[in-house]
């Protein structure tokens, strides 16, 4: 086994650059829940009460993990506007 040894700011520098890849890679995946104003954000709409009777409606999956706190399925969103597409001549 061998022991490295670096100085301070060394290991800090590396330490940061560990951190900066890993944020970099975990970026990359988007989240599978988004709250409201992403999934309005997505959707087109400024509206809650239509993203509401989306939800009423199930055109879109959602979660309630509190009562105050709804998350969306981006996927489910995505689907939804698949489903409106209208294609070209």
């Amino acid at each position: 086994m061998e022991v490295v040894c670096l100085q301070e700011e060394a290991f800090y520098a590396l330490f940061d650059k560990v951190v900066e890849h890993v944020e970099s890679k975990r970026n990359n995946v988007p989240a599978k829940w988004i709250d409201s104003e992403e999934a309005m954000f997505h959707l087109k709409i400024k509206s809650t009460t239509t993203l509401q009777k989306l939800r009423d409606d199930g055109k879109v999956r959602f979660s309630q993990p509190q009562k105050k706190i709804i998350l969306y399925d981006r996927d489910s969103i995505n689907e939804y506007i698949e489903k409106h597409a209208r294609e070209t001549f």
